[in-house]
């Protein structure tokens, strides 16, 4: 029963770091994102204002 348990729990383990490695792979190969700033209205400051 225990070496079932033992059997699974490091199967499942090694399955979690391939999918681990995966990512960080896709991630190493990723292109360098975008980023863009969002303003909301309500912070921008307005002429009137005089901020």
């Amino acid at each position: 029963m225990y070496t079932e348990l033992f059997n699974k729990v490091t199967g499942i383990i090694e399955q979690l770091q391939e999918i681990q490695q995966q990512t960080e792979q896709m991630y190493i190969e990723s292109s360098e994102p975008k980023i863009i700033r969002l303003v909301r209205e309500d912070d921008m400051v307005s002429p009137e204002r005089n901020e």
